[in-house]
């Protein structure tokens, strides 16, 4: 392993003008682990504990965002459309 590490910076100090690509190749595998680990650590559809909580999507209040993204939505004013359970 440290050899290719030795490989990687010997080319780097070689040619400046990767070190773009490697931040910017970096930055995306970061932020692509932390959506995934984020979609199977708070999504409701994910159940990690089937014999305690095998359905946890019903477990979501009316108003919660589970969301990590959305346009023009104020999850604290809708109304409540579906029964308990």
């Amino acid at each position: 392993m440290s050899s290719v590490l030795k490989l990687v910076a010997k080319q780097v100090r070689s040619h400046p003008a990767l070190i773009p690509l490697f931040i910017f190749i970096g930055g995306g595998v970061t932020m692509s682990v932390t959506y995934l680990c984020r979609l199977a650590l708070k999504n409701p559809d994910v159940s990690w504990d089937r014999k305690n909580n095998p359905e946890p999507w019903n477990k979501l209040e009316h108003n919660q965002q589970y969301k990590l993204f959305t346009v023009n939505m104020d999850y604290s004013k809708l109304k409540k459309d579906r029964p308990d359970f």
